[in-house]
C-alpha cells in the first residue's frame, strides 16, 4: 500500500511538472499579449471607394496612368467673364461698416475694376503652367496635380518627397511661392541644402482641375486613401505630409490610416475636436495659472479672453460653415453663376483669416498681404472650372457623418508631427491640447506672424520650420 502511495503521488507530481509550465506558459503568453495590445497603434481603416459616375464598371482595371495636363483658356472664357463682370449689380455698403457686414461694396467695384480692366488671365494662365501639371483616374475619378522636383541634387543628397494639400476657399495656388524655397533652398538663402524636396501638390477632388465626385460621401477619409494612392502611384513608399485647414483634416487622417508611409507630418492648423471635463479644467485654471495646466504666456495670450476669442469670433467666422455644411448647392448657384459674387465670397475669407483687425478697414486689408493678381488667380480657379459648388460640399459630406469633426481623434497620430502655430490662425491650439492627438509632437513653433493661409502669406516662415522639422525627423 505504501508502494501504490508512492506510485500515485509520483503520477501526480509528474502530472505537475507538465501542467504547471504549461498553465504559466498560458498565462504569460496571454499577458504578453495584453501588453502588445495596448501598444498596438490604431489606424482608420483604408477601406476602398468608388466616386464615378454610376455603378462602378467590374472587370475593368482602372487607367492608372500620369497623364501631362495643361491650363489653357480661350477668347469666348474670357468675353464671358468681362461681360458678367460689366452687368454687376452693387448694394451700397452701410456707412462705416467697414467689413463687419461682409465684403465692404465700394472696395468690391474697385476690385472687380481691376479684374476687368487690369488683370491679364492669360499671362496668370503662363503663370500657372510654369509648373508641371498632370492628371490620372483614381476611384473613378480624375486627380490633378503639380509636381515639382529640383532642378539640382548635389551628389549623394536625399530628396524628400513632401505632399503638401490646400483647404478652402484655396487650391494648389496657394503654394506657388513656397515650392522654390523647399525645391532650391540653397539658391534663396534657407540652408546649405541639407534638407531638399520633391513636391506634391493635389487639387482635392472638388476643387479646381480635380473631378467633382459623382457619388454621396466623399470626405476627408476618401481623400486621404485617394491621395495615399496617388503617391503610391508615383513611386514613393514613405513620404512627407503637410496641411492646413482641410489639408490639416486630411493629411492627419494620411497618418492615421497609413503611419507606416508616412515619415513626418507638419500641420499649420490642428484640429482639437471635443471639449472634456479635464480640458474645461485647463481653459478655466490656464486664465490664472497658465503654467499649473502646462499652457506657456504665449499660449494664455492667445488663447485669453476664451469666450472672445474661441466662441463670439468663431461665431462670427463660421456663418458660411453651417450654409455649406447643410446645402451647399443652394447658395453655390449664385456663386456659380456670378463672378462678383464668387469673389466677394472667396476674398472675404481672406480678409479676416489673414488678420481678424481687418475687420475693421474699408479695404479688408488685402492688398497689406497679398496682390490682387495672387487673390483673384485664386479666385479664377474656382470660376474657370465652375468647381464652387463641389467644393462647398465636402463640409456636408464631412460634417453629417461628423458634427464637431472629432471622430477620428479617437485614433492617436503616432508619427512624428511638427505644428506651426501662427498668431492670426482662427483658433489657437497649444502643445499639451494637440498631444491628446499627436502623440509624437517633434517640434511646436510659435510662429511670428501670419495667419490662416501660411502658405500664401508666409512662405518663407513656413519653408523655414517645416525644414526645421524634417531636419530633426531624419536625425531621430
Amino acid at each position: 500500500q505504501t508502494i501504490l502511495c508512492f506510485l500515485r503521488s509520483f503520477e501526480y507530481s509528474q502530472k505537475n511538472a507538465v501542467l504547471v509550465p504549461v498553465a504559466a506558459l498560458g498565462v504569460g503568453g496571454m499577458l504578453v499579449y495584453w501588453l502588445r495590445s495596448r501598444h498596438k497603434i490604431k489606424t482608420i481603416e483604408m477601406g476602398d471607394g468608388w466616386w464615378g459616375s454610376g455603378e462602378r464598371p467590374l472587370k475593368v482595371r482602372e487607367d492608372e496612368s500620369i497623364r501631362p495636363f495643361k491650363i489653357e483658356t480661350s477668347d469666348k472664357e474670357i468675353e464671358d467673364l468681362h461681360r458678367r463682370l460689366d452687368q454687376a449689380r452693387y448694394t451700397p455698403h452701410v456707412e462705416g461698416a467697414a467689413f463687419h457686414y461682409g465684403f465692404n461694396s465700394s472696395y468690391l467695384k474697385k476690385v472687380v475694376s481691376y479684374w476687368r480692366n487690369q488683370f491679364n488671365w492669360r499671362k496668370q494662365v503662363e503663370v500657372l503652367n510654369k509648373y508641371p501639371h498632370f492628371h490620372t483616374t483614381i476611384e473613378g475619378i480624375d486627380i490633378h496635380f503639380i509636381h515639382v522636383k529640383p532642378s539640382y541634387v548635389p551628389h549623394g543628397q536625399a530628396v524628400q518627397p513632401l505632399l503638401m494639400v490646400h483647404g478652402w476657399p484655396g487650391s494648389f495656388y496657394e503654394f506657388y511661392k513656397i515650392i522654390p524655397l523647399l525645391t532650391e533652398p540653397a539658391k534663396h538663402g534657407l540652408n546649405e541644402g541639407d534638407v531638399v524636396f520633391e513636391v506634391i501638390c493635389p487639387s482635392i477632388p472638388g476643387y479646381g482641375f480635380s473631378e467633382a465626385p459623382h457619388q454621396q460621401g466623399f470626405d476627408s477619409i476618401a481623400t486621404a486613401r485617394i491621395f495615399h494612392k496617388l503617391m503610391n502611384r508615383l513611386g514613393f513608399r514613405k513620404y512627407y505630409l503637410q496641411g492646413g485647414d482641410w489639408g490639416s483634416r486630411i493629411t492627419t487622417n494620411m497618418a492615421q490610416m497609413l503611419p507606416q508611409s508616412v515619415k513626418g507630418l507638419h500641420l499649420n492648423l490642428v484640429f482639437i475636436g471635443k471639449q472634456s471635463l479635464g480640458r474645461l479644467i485647463s481653459v478655466m485654471l490656464g486664465a490664472y495659472v497658465p503654467w499649473l495646466v502646462g499652457l506657456s504666456r504665449e499660449d494664455a495670450r492667445r488663447i485669453y479672453p476664451f469666450m472672445q476669442k474661441n466662441v463670439y469670433d468663431l461665431l462670427r467666422e463660421s456663418g458660411y460653415l453651417h450654409i455649406q455644411a447643410t446645402k451647399p448647392d443652394t447658395a453655390g448657384c449664385g456663386l456659380n453663376d456670378s463672378p462678383v459674387g464668387l469673389a466677394a465670397y472667396i476674398l472675404e475669407k481672406f480678409s479676416t483669416w489673414t488678420d481678424k483687425s481687418f475687420l475693421h478697414k474699408d479695404d479688408g486689408g488685402l492688398e497689406r498681404k497679398y496682390s490682387l493678381d495672387d487673390l483673384l488667380t485664386n479666385v479664377m480657379i474656382y470660376w474657370v472650372t465652375s468647381s464652387i459648388v463641389s467644393s462647398m460640399r465636402y463640409y456636408k459630406e464631412n460634417f453629417s457623418k461628423d458634427p464637431d469633426l472629432s471622430a477620428h481623434n479617437r485614433v492617436g497620430v503616432h508619427v512624428p508631427t511638427g505644428i506651426a502655430a501662427f498668431p492670426q490662425e482662427i483658433v489657437h491650439t497649444p502643445r499639451i491640447w494637440a498631444k491628446d492627438v499627436y502623440k509624437n509632437i517633434i517640434t511646436y513653433s510659435y510662429m511670428p506672424s501670419g495667419g490662416h493661409f501660411a502658405a500664401f502669406e508666409e512662405p518663407k516662415l513656413l519653408a523655414q520650420d517645416i525644414m526645421q522639422f524634417v531636419r530633426k525627423v531624419e536625425q531621430l
